[in-house]
């Protein structure tokens, strides 16, 4: 094989130097062509492996350096050089320097360095240009060094606090928002969102607890840095709070996106109360990868389609009003192959069609480079292809969202026909009365002429003979005669050559014994026969197909099975059939030389397929029409329908109640009744007939039957209790299935036992069961009526029984009397009284606080109205305390008692005692310690106490001494631990330990263990 891809002037000569020329040139071609092809054959131009990318080097970047990568393999190896704007870069200069392919610019500026760069790459065989790689330089500047104003708002009126985000690129900040300090972000919820369009925060309406200090804290992901603005003061202002209708804020604009990108539109609106936010897409059904977050102000569409294009509406309404907005999502897509160039190799002389397809949105346009200049445009065709042509070509792709490149190599070839790589088969075989096709396909460019002949007679085409354009011989109705020696000649303007096989002819394949249709019922067997003869000398195989598609045995081994044991007998079994097993059976009995075919249908009776094309009509509060297609049958007739449907409150399919009740296998519509106003429903519909129930249809589109007047009262209405000159209604919500329409509430009535006028007044928070009524005209204790309904946009629900309940009680007026204190230690003090009159009291509240505290500060300790005393702990030793008591009930305190100063003792010794010998004498033990000395600001040494206690428990026996020695006796078993600690009135000191045995006489170690003595082991103990 020749190649040649260097140019050779040899088209175009003039005067008389071309008969010199040609005759130059047919003696140097056949070697400088075979030359270069065989350096062809081992080469191959620059393909690319990696290329430059978009590029971010942030301004303030430390690095001091950026790199453009570019690496090809090619063969021989490449070159690599730069462009910057479609300017060569000089790659001499120190700012530059390449590592293989890889630019890097050293201290890059913007005013020099930024722009769009391509890596070039070439060898012998062509070049091949990179696609376009932008270097921009990436910012984020301080906010203003000015203070923010302060923003005042009334309570329950929307704000919005405006980031204005300074200077930067590129355009991908994320905002959050601060709180007084960092770094507490606030927390955003369904009454306050921040916009990443444009970093503002919204809060729908204002609450006092929103007072502080906001700042916008901004970061950009691309360089990996934040700023924050200065602090904005935000000031409730206390009001009354009113109601205001909902008022869209945040508005998505028309957005235009890419096919597979994710998309997400923002909206939020201000309201009191808290707007609900509703999204929808108009007239069609939301994309299957929409999500919805950030309590309903974002929607994100997810790998948009473009089916996703279209007119989005969000809506935003509370109880007292409702507000709209729509915009429309385009979607469009970067190009993408559909058909791109490959490497070529053609012959010299023939034309080339290289088709370049590409799609996308706006359609790309198509252009051609050769060897990295400017070639062509549109579709690339080219006739008598000569060395020149050959080359690296590239073709791109481009509309407004993007370019794509698809580069390949062009080789051109010429060589004498040859048969060394492809020769004839030495023996071909046809069947008796069949078709041949001998092939004769020898390597030769420019594509030769071919002639054949058996043995010596040259054949032409005739009614049983025919030369194919491409060298094959076609022979039809073979017979004997037809037997012999076939030679293929083949010759083009480079040389001649010629290939021969023999023919020889077998019998022919034929089915004997044809499949039958066969009929069955679903979970049967089924047997197709199929019997065959062929030529003895071949072997034979069956192939069954079913459908035209070939049958995998090993795969659908649990249903097929295939005859093997009888030679010629290819008998299909199908077991446990299923009606997938239906249809045309076709058994080929086929041999090397030929094969013959034959075909049969399979019927499979069975359970009808699912019904299609639900839609759901005539939608009102309590039901729905549906219409339906029929699905198949299965060869035995539908005899029912049955509809199910299935909301948000479960999982779980249900029979659906319809009219009329029984759903006869010929109709093709019902209605759905006794459904729920206002839910959200899908349906689904199942065919039934004598073999069995099938398959259910796809679900619905999910609809919401239409609102109505709630018909269920609330529950438990009740209440009571409650503090001074309040009434308290409860009652149970109603669960969202009860709701049946949009601003859904309840309406509370009340009035005094005995009168007729009923008080009303609504509760909006359908989540509420509470409700408290103040009036400091109130009588304590008093009867009143209440009852309690639901309401929704459509109307108003019965009310539930009436409920009798009181009015709240007075707080208690008595003092509690003879109230006295005793100090127990130097943490613990016990406090008694006399019980006050009043049989509302609910308990007692003792209060106590250090004298050099403030009363606020006091801490608080309550008991039932059964308690007469209680005991004050954990409290600070030589202390001077006020104390004081007072009465209460569920409306409130009453006044304190006279206030009781009282000092605790003094904190017990710190010292712990210090034992100095353990001596065993006959059966006891004898424990000596030192004397405990008391500090000043400690209580004096009353005497001792001593625990003897088995090791490992902590209760035992214990003893009270005033001298420094005690007497314990001897373990009968095991160990035992001697605590020793001293008391006084202030309490018991620290412990000291020794662990003595009963196995040997003599001192035991000393373990002195710093112990919080614990009054439960003295309790255990009885001391």
């Amino acid at each position: 094989m020749l190649m040649l891809q260097d140019t050779i002037p040899f088209e175009i000569i003039a005067g008389q130097k071309i008969t010199m020329w040609l005759f130059i040139y047919h003696l140097i071609t056949p070697c400088f062509v075979f030359c270069l092809a065989e350096e062809g054959n081992k080469g191959y131009g620059p393909v690319f492996e990696e290329q430059p990318i978009d590029t971010i080097y942030p301004e303030e970047s430390s690095d001091g350096q950026v790199s453009m990568n570019c690496r090809a393999r090619a063969i021989p190896f490449p070159t690599y050089r730069w462009k910057l704007n479609n300017w060569d870069i000089d790659l001499t200069k120190d700012r530059y320097s390449m590592v293989g392919g890889r630019l890097v610019i050293n201290n890059p500026e913007k005013s020099r360095d930024a722009g769009k760069y391509v890596c070039v790459v070439s060898n012998i065989f062509g070049t091949v240009r990179s696609s376009e790689a932008t270097l921009s330089f990436g910012y984020l500047d301080p906010f203003p060094p000015e203070e923010r104003y302060e923003v005042k708002v009334r309570e329950g009126v929307g704000a919005v606090l405006l980031c204005e985000p300074p200077y930067h690129y590129p355009d991908d900040l994320s905002y959050r928002w601060l709180l007084n300090e960092f770094p507490v972000f606030i927390a955003l919820d369904k009454r306050r969102f921040v916009s990443q369009t444009n970093g503002n925060l919204y809060i729908a309406n204002v609450e006092a607890s929103d007072k502080g200090n906001y700042s916008c804290f901004v970061s950009s992901p691309s360089i990996t840095k934040s700023v924050f603005s200065k602090f904005i003061p935000l000031i409730p202002q206390s009001d009354r709070a009113k109601v205001y209708p909902a008022d869209i804020k945040v508005k998505f604009k028309d957005t235009y996106a890419l096919l597979g990108q994710n998309v997400t539109l923002e909206c939020f609106a201000l309201g009191n109360p808290v707007p609900e936010l509703r999204w929808s897409k108009y007239l069609e059904p939301m994309p299957a990868t929409a999500e919805i977050s950030m309590s309903g102000a974002v929607l994100k569409i997810f790998n948009i389609q473009y089916e996703d294009e279209g007119l989005y509406e969000c809506e935003a309404e509370n109880y007292k009003g409702k507000d709209k907005h729509q915009a429309r999502v385009y979607v469009q897509a970067s190009p993408e192959w559909v058909e791109h160039i490959n490497d070529t190799e053609k012959d010299i002389g023939s034309d080339l069609y290289w088709p370049c397809v590409a799609t996308g949105k706006p359609i790309p346009t198509i252009r051609w480079l050769k060897n990295g200049a400017s070639f062509r445009k549109g579709e690339l065709r080219m006739q008598s292809l000569s060395f020149d042509d050959a080359g690296m070509y590239q073709c791109i792709a481009e509309n407004t969202h993007g370019i794509i490149y698809a580069n390949a190599e062009l080789k051109i070839v010429a060589s004498p026909p040859t048969f060394e790589l492809n020769p004839m088969k030495k023996k071909i075989l046809a069947a008796k009365g069949g078709r041949v096709i001998i092939e004769c396909k020898p390597k030769a460019a420019p594509k030769p002429k071919f002639s054949w002949s058996k043995g010596t007679e040259l054949l032409v085409n005739g009614s049983r003979i025919r030369i194919w354009d491409d060298g094959s011989l076609e022979i039809i109705n073979i017979t004997k005669l037809d037997e012999g020696r076939y030679t293929c000649f083949a010759e083009n303007n480079r040389g001649k050559a010629n290939s021969t096989g023999v023919l020889e002819m077998t019998e022919a394949t034929r089915i004997t014994l044809a499949p039958l249709n066969v009929d069955v019922t679903v979970g049967e067997n089924a047997t197709m026969q199929c019997i065959a003869s062929h030529d003895p000398t071949l072997d034979l195989t069956f192939i069954w197909s079913l459908n035209g598609f070939v049958i995998d045995f090993e795969k659908e081994h649990e249903h097929y099975e295939r005859n093997v044991m009888i030679k010629s007998n290819g008998e299909l079994l199908i077991k446990n059939v299923q009606l997938r097993h239906a249809g045309r059976y076709t058994c080929t009995a086929q041999t090397i030389v030929d094969n013959s075919s034959a075909s049969a249908d399979l019927v499979v009776r069975g359970p009808p397929g699912p019904p299609g094309g639900i839609r759901v009509e005539e939608i009102r509060d309590t039901a729905v029409a549906l219409t339906w297609s029929r699905g198949t049958d299965n060869h035995s007739p539908i005899s029912k329908y049955t509809i199910q449907s299935k909301t948000f409150l479960s999982e779980e399919w249900k029979d659906a109640k319809t009219e009329p009740s029984d759903i006869e296998g010929n109709m093709e519509s019902a209605t759905v009744i006794d459904l729920i106003p206002w839910m959200e429903y899908e349906f689904r519909i199942i065919a039934t007939n004598t073999l069995g129930t099938g398959e259910p249809s796809m679900p619905s589109q999910r609809i919401r039957t239409e609102g109505a007047p709630p018909n269920v009262a609330p529950s438990d209405v009740g209440g009571g209790g409650g503090s001074n000159r309040e009434l308290t209604i409860t009652w149970m919500p109603l669960s969202r299935e009860y709701h049946y329409g949009n601003n859904f509430g309840y309406i509370v009535a009340f009035k005094p036992f005995g009168e007729k006028e009923w008080r009303r007044v609504t509760v909006t928070n359908p989540e509420i069961g509470r409700y408290v009524h103040k009036d400091e005209s109130m009588p304590p204790s008093t009867q009143y009526q209440v009852k309690v309904k639901a309401f929704n946009n459509k109307g108003d629900g019965p009310f539930s029984l009436t409920a009798v309940i009181y009015s709240a009680q007075d707080a208690p007026t008595e003092i509690p009397t003879d109230v006295s204190v005793k100090v127990l230690s130097s943490s613990e003090m016990s406090v008694s009284w006399h019980h006050v009159s009043d049989k509302s009291v609910e308990g007692y509240q003792i209060r106590y606080w250090a004298a050099h505290d403030k009363e606020a500060a006091a801490q608080r300790v309550q008991v039932s109205n059964q308690e007469y005393s209680t005991k004050l702990e954990n409290l600070k030793p030589n202390t001077r305390y006020h104390v004081d008591v007072s009465a209460f009930n569920s409306a409130g305190y009453g006044p304190p008692s006279r206030t009781i100063d009282i000092i605790t003792r003094k904190a017990p010794p710190s010292q712990r005692p210090r034992i100095i010998s353990s001596v065993r004498s006959g059966s006891r033990y004898i424990i000596t310690w030192d004397h405990v000395k008391a500090m000043s600001n400690e209580s004096a040494v009353e005497g001792y106490k001593v625990l003897y206690r088995p090791d490992g428990q902590h209760e035992g026996k214990l003893f009270s001494t005033g001298k420094h020695t005690i007497e314990v006796p001897v373990p009968s078993d095991g160990e035992y631990v001697v605590e020793v600690r001293a008391h006084s009135e202030g309490g018991d000191g620290e412990v000291a330990q020794i662990k003595i045995s009963g196995a040997a006489a003599g001192v035991p170690t000393l373990l002195l263990v710093l112990v919080v003595p614990t009054l439960g082991v003295l309790a255990c103990s009885g001391f």
